[in-house]
């Protein structure tokens, strides 16, 4: 017998092929919907979603997947703005993946791009959906995968994803994007020893914001820096070099030549690209079904209990972490017996 109160949270208008039919045509409301069944945690919401996008798939894959990240206060929105509103006048239509800090105490999310996004979430053809990031490392929501799929099959043909920069490892933002830029502050030259390398070696273009008004001189400054310290990197098997660059998205300068960067790279890379999302494809069954074995053993009758007994023993200094392992071990070794 299925559970009412699963039911009762399942919209009337959930059908899948209706939704996927008018998400096809154009419909933003049925494209919000489909996001959010997405998003849910719900399993009468995720088989809905897995429905919607089996009607999807033969319809994605069409567009440029870029990710943007960098540290808070380096003007990723008005970055993404600037280039989104470049891109739309060349005839593009535009999704924005925003995803938005959460806080690790209420759970909650700012939210606010579409508020540092005026200009261009007023465009018929952009369409901006920030996510929480949750607890999710890199500052990628789980959802945020499927959420491009979704975003192709309604006929953007750009794709930005958007991440929080607050340090995390940015290998999961490389995972679902063709392209990856890093945005710094002119000035970032003078710190080379404490930027992450790891993720300076994932950006497929490096670009000095905020390069305006009296930081102009200090932007030069930091993207020869950068430059120089690109060629201390051992060579990459791409077939792409990693270009430096200035801009200023609060004056619109620069923001043609990086769009011609990107352009350039996907019309150049294109096998690479695919070769590239297949493996991507492998790496997200892999990352998903282990967050699947782990909610699964989680829930396992008596486990949690015995989880917050060891954490007490630990708390209490009762016994050590490895002993504390070891009665979980244990633990599972009786639900699961060899």
């Amino acid at each position: 017998m299925k559970n009412p109160k699963l039911q009762a949270r399942s919209r009337p208008k959930d059908d899948p092929e209706q939704l996927f039919q008018r998400l096809r045509q154009g419909d933003r409301a049925a494209l919000s919907r489909a996001l959010t069944l997405i998003e849910s945690k719900n399993p009468v919401h995720q088989k809905i979603a897995a429905n919607i996008l089996d009607h999807c798939l033969p319809h994605a894959g069409q567009s440029i997947r870029l990710g943007i990240t960098g540290s808070p206060g380096v003007g990723k929105s008005t970055f993404i703005e600037a280039l989104g509103m470049h891109c739309l006048n060349q005839g593009h239509r535009i999704a924005v993946l925003a995803v938005d800090p959460s806080s690790s105490i209420t759970k909650g999310s700012l939210l606010g791009d579409k508020t540092r996004m005026e200009q261009l979430s007023r465009q018929e053809s952009a369409f901006i959906r920030p996510s929480p990031a949750n607890e999710t490392l890199g500052g990628v929501a789980h959802s945020t995968k499927e959420s491009i799929l979704l975003c192709e099959a309604a006929g953007y043909d750009l794709i930005f994803v958007e991440t929080v920069g607050v340090g995390q490892s940015e290998t999961l933002v490389k995972q679902m994007v063709d392209f990856f830029l890093l945005l710094i502050l002119p000035g970032s030259g003078d710190d080379l020893q404490g930027i992450k390398r790891g993720i300076v070696e994932l950006a497929d273009l490096i670009v000095v914001n905020k390069a305006d008004g009296d930081r102009r001189k200090l932007a030069r400054q930091t993207q020869r820096d950068f430059a120089q310290a690109l060629h201390l990197f051992p060579p990459s098997d791409a077939q792409w070099t990693v270009h430096v660059r200035q801009a200023s998205a609060f004056e619109n300068e620069g923001i043609d030549d990086i769009w011609t960067l990107v352009s350039e790279h996907h019309s150049s890379q294109s096998e690479a690209i695919q070769h590239h999302r297949a493996e991507q494809n492998a790496f997200w069954l892999d990352s998903r079904f282990r967050d699947l074995a782990r909610s699964k053993i989680l829930s396992l009758p008596g486990l949690q209990e015995q989880i917050e007994i060891q954490k007490q023993q630990l708390i209490e200094g009762k016994q050590s972490l490895t002993a504390a392992l070891q009665q979980l071990d244990q633990e599972l070794n009786r639900h699961f017996p060899s």
